[in-house]
C-alpha cells in the first residue's frame, strides 16, 4: 500500500512538538517512545501497519483544539482514531502524524427522554449508548457487528449501520448534531437536538466523511423507545442465490423487516462451532427478524414464511422464546470471531441492489474459484450491504496481493450492477484507488473542494479517500 514520504520538516522536530503537547495535556496522555506508539500502527485492517510519530489522548474538546491548533502551526498531519475497529484502513497512521485518540472521552453529557435525544462523547461505545438508556425502555438503533468495542466517533466518520438498519437507517438516519474541532482549533457546532437544522446540510457533508473535515468530540443521537416485542425466524436453503432470490421477493412483498442477515456455508460452519448457536448445516442462512405486538410479528412472519416456502427451504424456524432468539443473533454476531478462528481474511464492504443479490452471489463464487481463494458471506441482505470475507494465509508469499486482485473485482461488481463502494466500512486506504470506478473526474474534484474548504493545508487523515493520484498535486500546493 503506497503512502506519502514522511515530511523530514516534522520528523527533526519531534522533540519540539512532543514538548508542545504536554505543555496543554497531562505527560500519560502524550505517547512518543517507539515502543509505545507501535500500538497505534494499525486498526483492525492489520495487513498495512506503519508507527506514528506520536499519540495523543485528549479528554475535552478544549483539549482536542489545544492540540490541533499545535499540529496546524507546526505543519503535522493528524489522523483521528476512534476504537480502531476500522476494516477500511481508516485511522493508518503515516510516520509523521500524530494519531489523535478519542478514547478518553467517553462521557454522556445530556439525556432528553422527553425529546428522545442523548449527547455522548464520541469516544463512546455503540453499545454503551444504549446501555446509558435501557432502563428507561431507550435504544440507539444502529448496531454493527463490533458495536461492543467500536466508538461513536467511528460511526460518524464511517457512516456505520448495523443488522437492524434495514428499518431504523445508518448512522445520519440517528445523528442529530456534533461538537466538530477543525484543523486550525475552531470549534464549531452543526445541527443539534431538534428534527434537522437549517442551511446547508453540512452534518450530512461530516457524517461519511472518515476524519477528512474535522475531528467530531460530542455528538447529539437519536433515541428510540423500545418495540413491544421482536422475534427473528431462521430460513435454510440449498443455493446462495436461492437465499437470495427470497430476500429480494420479502423486500418486494412490502414487509418491513427489522433487519434480513444472510451467512453461508462457510460463515454458516464456523459459527457454529464457535457460538453454538443451533444453526442448520445448509447452503445459505437467513435470519429475518420483525418487532411490534404479538399480532403485528405474526402478520409479518407468516407473510415471511409463506414467501420463503416458495423457494423451498431446507429448514424454517421461527423462534419461540427469549433465549432461542439470543442464541439465533449470538451466532450472527461472532460470525467475523469465528472465522478469524480458522484463516486469515479480508472483510470487504460493498452495496448493491437487493435485486441483483442472487446474480452477483454467483459471480463471487465464480471469482472465488478463479483466484483460487475461499470466501465466507455474511451481511445485512435486507440493505444490500454485502461483506464477503476472503480467505487467504498472510505467511504465504502473494497470497495477500491475490486477495487484494479479487476484492477490488468484487468491488467493481457491486459498482457494475449498481451499487457502491461501500456501505458502512468507508474507503480509508482499502478502496480509494478504486473511487474513480465509481466516480469520474468532476464528481472528485467536487469532493476535493469541500476537503480545501474545511482542512486547506491537507493535513488530516492523509492519504486516505482519494487516490493518491489525484490528490498529489492538492498537497503539493497546500504545502
Amino acid at each position: 500500500m503506497e503512502m506519502p514520504v514522511p515530511k523530514g520538516s516534522v520528523l527533526n522536530r519531534k522533540q519540539e512538538l512532543v514538548a508542545r503537547l504536554q505543555a496543554v495535556l497531562p505527560d500519560e496522555a502524550v505517547i512518543h517512545e517507539p515502543h509505545e506508539t507501535r500500538v497505534y500502527e494499525c486498526d483492525a485492517l492489520t495487513a498495512y501497519k506503519c508507527a506514528p510519530l506520536a499519540a495523543v489522548l485528549p479528554s475535552s474538546t478544549g483539549e482536542v483544539s489545544e492540540v490541533l491548533k499545535i499540529c496546524h502551526d507546526m505543519g503535522v498531519p493528524v489522523v483521528p482514531r476512534g476504537a480502531g475497529t476500522s476494516l477500511a484502513g481508516g485511522a493508518l497512521p503515516t510516520a509523521d502524524c500524530v494519531i489523535l485518540g478519542v478514547a478518553k472521552m467517553n462521557d454522556v453529557l445530556e439525556t432528553n427522554y422527553a425529546d428522545r435525544y442523548i449527547r455522548v462523547q464520541t469516544g463512546r461505545t455503540n453499545l454503551s449508548v444504549t446501555g446509558a438508556v435501557e432502563e428507561e425502555n431507550f435504544f440507539y438503533a444502529p448496531d454493527p457487528s463490533s458495536q461492543l468495542a467500536c466508538a461513536i466517533a467511528g460511526n460518524i466518520a464511517m457512516n456505520s449501520g448495523g443488522a437492524h438498519c434495514l428499518k431504523y437507517g445508518v448512522t445520519t438516519n440517528n445523528l442529530l448534531g456534533v461538537t466538530m474541532v477543525l484543523m486550525d482549533g475552531t470549534v464549531i457546532e452543526l445541527g443539534g437536538a431538534h428534527l434537522d437544522a437549517g442551511g446547508l446540510d453540512l452534518l450530512g457533508v461530516v457524517c461519511g466523511s472518515e476524519g477528512q473535515l474535522g475531528v467530531v468530540t460530542e455528538a447529539t443521537l437519536r433515541i428510540l423507545r423500545k418495540p413491544e416485542g421482536a422475534r427473528p425466524v431462521l430460513i435454510g436453503f440449498d443455493s446462495n442465490e436461492v437465499a437470495g432470490a427470497c430476500v429480494s421477493d420479502i423486500i418486494k412483498a412490502g414487509v418491513l423487516p427489522v433487519a434480513i442477515e444472510f451467512m453461508d456455508r462457510p460463515c454458516i460452519e464456523a459459527t457454529e462451532a464457535f457460538a453454538k448457536a443451533g444453526y442448520p448445516m445448509c447452503e445459505a442462512l437467513l435470519i429475518v427478524e420483525v418487532e411490534g405486538s404479538d399480532a403485528e410479528i405474526d402478520m409479518q412472519l407468516g407473510v415471511i414464511s409463506g414467501i420463503a416456502r416458495q423457494h423451498n427451504p431446507v429448514e424454517l424456524r421461527e423462534s419461540t422464546s427469549a433465549e432461542e432468539s439470543a442464541a439465533i443473533w449470538l451466532g450472527r454476531k461472532s460470525a467475523f470471531g469465528a472465522m478469524g478462528q480458522i484463516n486469515d481474511y479480508m472483510c470487504l464492504d460493498g452495496t448493491i441492489p437487493v435485486s441483483s443479490l442472487p446474480y452477483v452471489l454467483r459471480r463471487i463464487s465464480e471469482l472465488s474459484k478463479e483466484y483460487g481463494l475461499g470466501v465466507g458471506n455474511v451481511f445485512h441482505a435486507g440493505d444490500g450491504n454485502m461483506h464477503p470475507l476472503i480467505l487467504f494465509d498472510a505467511n504465504k508469499s502473494g497470497d495477500l496481493e491475490l486477495c487484494e486482485q479479487m476484492g477490488a473485482d468484487i468491488l467493481k461488481l457491486c459498482v457494475e450492477v449498481g451499487g457502491c463502494l461501500t456501505g458502512e466500512h468507508g474507503v480509508g486506504v482499502e478502496k480509494r484507488d478504486l473511487m474513480q470506478t465509481q466516480f469520474d473526474a468532476v464528481d472528485l474534484e467536487a469532493q476535493l473542494r469541500v476537503k480545501d474548504v474545511f482542512d486547506p493545508d491537507w493535513l488530516l487523515n492523509p492519504s486516505k479517500v482519494f487516490p493518491l493520484s489525484v490528490t498529489q498535486s492538492r498537497r503539493e500546493d497546500a504545502a
